[in-house]
């Protein structure tokens, strides 16, 4: 069996229904407990008190912001190659979950700023990045809303895609470029001296699978009502024409 089937919109849809009440159950169940295991059963940070908390939302949602971007790459890139309907509708529904995702990360990591750095906001290389990469999903939404021919869009978004990856590796890399910057190192690292105490990062690998199995989840959600929609639409454009 080739992956290449699940370009069928049939099959794709097929597909996902059995597999979509697996990802809602067991993301809703672990993002729920690690969530409240990383929020009422971890200690307060010698330094940061309490605040250190928000890693539990901020860095699964920022991981995402980031992988969606990655993945609507991966998708516009199939399409481009091989002209998959699928693999655009997919970029597409992928967007709108990255760009809420982005927001999360911006505002929990604003939150946590402005206790630590004395400011909701500051032009840290990170930060600007991240804020350019959210500037480039609401390009990338509307580019698709603006454009009539779904081929069309597919192609100038694909484009646009590629283009953003730039800011997507920067988001994700932007403290090992830089030095400079108020924003914390990575906290989850092979280092033992960088990576939290394992009291934060158990229950933070929860949150992340958890954040994880729900991205895909929505995906698979949201690519098939666009595969309906499509549907509806190519439904109508023939009665119209029959009339």
């Amino acid at each position: 069996m080739s992956i290449w089937e699940y370009a069928n919109p049939r099959k794709f849809l097929q597909t996902s229904e059995r597999v979509m009440p697996v990802l809602w159950v067991s993301s809703g169940l672990l993002m729920a407990v690690g969530l409240i295991w990383g929020f009422f059963f971890t200690p307060d940070d010698y330094r940061q008190g309490s605040t250190v908390k928000i890693i539990f939302l901020h860095v699964p949602a920022a991981l995402m912001a980031i992988n969606a971007w990655f993945m609507m790459l991966v998708a516009s890139l199939i399409w481009v190659i091989r002209r998959h309907h699928v693999s655009a509708l997919a970029a597409k529904a992928a967007a709108p979950v990255g760009i809420v995702m982005t927001l999360i990360a911006l505002a929990t990591g604003a939150i946590w700023g402005q206790p630590m750095w004395g400011t909701w906001w500051a032009w840290d290389p990170r930060l600007t990045s991240f804020l350019v990469l959210f500037l480039f999903y609401l390009g990338y939404i509307a580019l698709w809303e603006a454009i009539d021919n779904p081929d069309t869009a597919a192609d100038l978004t694909s484009i646009l895609c590629l283009v953003g990856t730039v800011f997507a590796v920067l988001s994700r890399y932007a403290v090992n470029f830089w030095n400079q910057g108020l924003h914390q190192g990575a906290s989850l690292s092979l280092d033992e001296k960088e990576n939290v105490a394992d009291a934060f990062s158990n229950p933070l690998y929860v949150c992340m699978i958890g954040f994880g199995l729900f991205f895909l989840a929505m995906v698979f959600y949201r690519t098939g009502t666009e595969i309906r929609a499509r549907r509806i639409k190519a439904l109508m454009a023939r009665q119209r024409q029959e009339a």
